[in-house]
């Protein structure tokens, strides 16, 4: 029996494998081929087959969407702007709600906390055209607030995750700092924040990801080239120039890589985020 299952073990081992690596090239080749057609000429994309090689290998389309007649540049300064405030906005709200429901007993928060809940099931199209109206009646349409107020103060699920987290600290750390003479908010400020940094990390990754590949909302509140953000502008640039794919790929492969940066630089908060929350 033991050796059935000495034997057995590196065949589970190697399938594992197999299936893992399977999976990695069925989910990075959409991007190699991208990265790949954007270093090609027109011509090379027109007359050979898709998969073969850049010859000779190009960097004119990415001068074009850098500095030439098709620009980004516009819309991706707006689109860092946008991001970064976001960022700022619901990391600060989301964690004050967050340690509210979690630590701070008041009437109804259960009831509360779960109807906030409820919101998760909305799906995002339901609520754009009260959202438009209301924003349009106020003048914010085609502004940079109207971008951003709609998510500024937090989302239902950053809540939750960070309730969940806040919630696994021991309150004998709390309860030290209050004999120490801390306050609420020094509590949360020196205490819950430090020991949450990996549950924030794996929130700010997710925050910049979805905020930066949002489409419909920016689509629809703004306007002409001012406030467009870089999915509205790849979205356009691909509606003018369907036929110019190495353009549309330089584009594509342009915004998307800020965020594979952005994951291999706190990668390791992320996993060690999930391996703190998802496992309780």
């Amino acid at each position: 029996m033991r050796g059935t299952s000495t034997t057995r073990r590196p065949l589970a081992v190697a399938l594992t494998y197999v299936v893992l690596l399977t999976g990695a090239v069925l989910a990075l080749a959409p991007y190699a081929l991208s990265l790949l057609t954007s270093l090609k000429q027109p011509v090379q994309l027109a007359r050979q087959a898709t998969l073969t090689w850049p010859a000779p290998w190009t960097g004119e389309n990415y001068a074009a969407i850098l500095g030439g007649q098709f620009t980004l540049i516009p819309a991706l300064v707006v689109t860092v702007q946008v991001v970064a405030v976001l960022l700022v906005g619901q990391l600060v709200c989301s964690v004050l709600a967050a340690y509210a429901f979690a630590r701070v007993e008041f009437p109804g928060r259960q009831v509360l906390f779960g109807g906030y809940l409820t919101t998760m099931m909305v799906p995002q199209a339901v609520t754009v055209v009260p959202l438009y109206v209301m924003f349009a009646q106020a003048g914010l349409r085609n502004t940079f607030w109207g971008i951003v107020l709609p998510t500024l103060f937090g989302s239902p699920f950053a809540v939750y995750l960070l309730r969940e987290y806040f919630r696994g600290i021991p309150t004998d750390l709390e309860d030290a700092a209050r004999i120490d003479g801390c306050g609420t908010l020094r509590i949360l400020r020196h205490v819950v924040v430090p020991l949450s940094r990996p549950v924030l990390a794996t929130l700010a990754v997710i925050t910049v990801v979805s905020q930066w590949n949002n489409f419909l909302w920016p689509l629809i509140i703004t306007a002409g080239p001012t406030w467009q953000t870089l999915t509205v502008a790849t979205a356009n640039l691909q509606g003018q120039y369907n036929g110019n794919w190495t353009l549309v790929t330089a584009a594509t492969t342009l915004a998307m890589a800020p965020l594979v940066v952005l994951f291999l630089l706190v990668q390791k908060h992320v996993t060690e985020s999930i391996a703190l929350t998802g496992f309780r």
